[in-house]
């Protein structure tokens, strides 16, 4: 990769004890874009393994995934930043294309739509996060199908977001504060396949009841600025499944 004109896009990596998934992400990623590998506290070797393969470390002590995006994103110089899961469960060499309507500025925000392969997502995540899906139709007008971990825009954009939840609230937070200001949100279709190692949400009962929590303040709060489309959404508190439907990348 030629680090002399500086990258063309930056991607977000939050990490937490990703050892086994890194080589194969990192060599995944396609020329031109640099990886910008946020490690929350891995205890595991994953920041100094990252860094051997050739990835910028960022590290950032306040635990949770909001917080590690944000770090990320700040840490970002390139016009454009994607995001992606450093767990294998989605392929950075799709990045080219997701990021092909933000760069022509036919869109604003593009949203990874997963496409489960075998194993990936269980049945009753995959139900969870059509429902959320549908609420959020009804909350924003937005055609969103799912709320995936995989995004991409301009990074003075994403910025001028003033996006404030450092744990599980933080990909809907973006998505609601995106549509309230207009911007054209499309999706791109993506492969999603089993990830490497344990979910840190759907696999622990705290991570379950912490994603509640802030997805449902996101949606509270964006009830509050749209009401008449809160009362087509439903009750603006997340289910548990909803959120394990959602947060199903963490």
């Amino acid at each position: 990769m030629n680090h002399t004109r500086g990258p063309c896009v930056d991607v977000v990596l939050p990490c937490l004890n990703e050892f086994g998934a890194l080589p194969w992400v990192l060599s995944r990623m396609p020329e031109g874009y640099r990886a910008i590998v946020v490690d929350n506290g891995s205890t595991d070797g994953s920041a100094e393994l990252a860094a051997e393969l050739g990835a910028m470390v960022v590290r950032e002590d306040q635990r949770g995934f909001g917080a590690a995006a944000h770090a990320g994103l700040l840490a970002a110089t390139a016009d454009f930043v994607a995001f992606c899961d450093c767990d294998g469960s989605l392929d950075p060499a799709q990045l080219p294309d997701l990021l092909e309507a933000v760069m022509t500025g036919a869109a604003d925000l593009v949203l990874g739509s997963r496409q489960p392969q075998r194993g990936s997502w269980p049945f009753h995540a995959r139900v969870a996060n059509v429902v959320l899906a549908w609420r959020l139709r009804r909350l924003t007008g937005e055609s969103v199908t799912d709320l995936g971990p995989m995004r991409a825009a301009r990074r003075t954009g994403l910025l001028s977001l003033g996006l404030e939840d450092r744990r599980s609230g933080y990909p809907l937070e973006m998505f609601l504060k995106a549509s309230l200001r207009g911007w054209k949100i499309v999706e791109f279709p993506v492969v999603y396949a089993p990830r490497t190692g344990k979910s840190k949400v759907t696999g622990t009962l705290h991570g379950t009841v912490t994603a509640v929590h802030d997805m449902s303040a996101q949606l509270k709060a964006a009830a509050a600025v749209v009401p008449s489309a809160a009362l087509l959404a439903g009750p603006a508190t997340l289910t548990a499944a909803e959120a394990r439907g959602s947060e199903e990348q963490l």
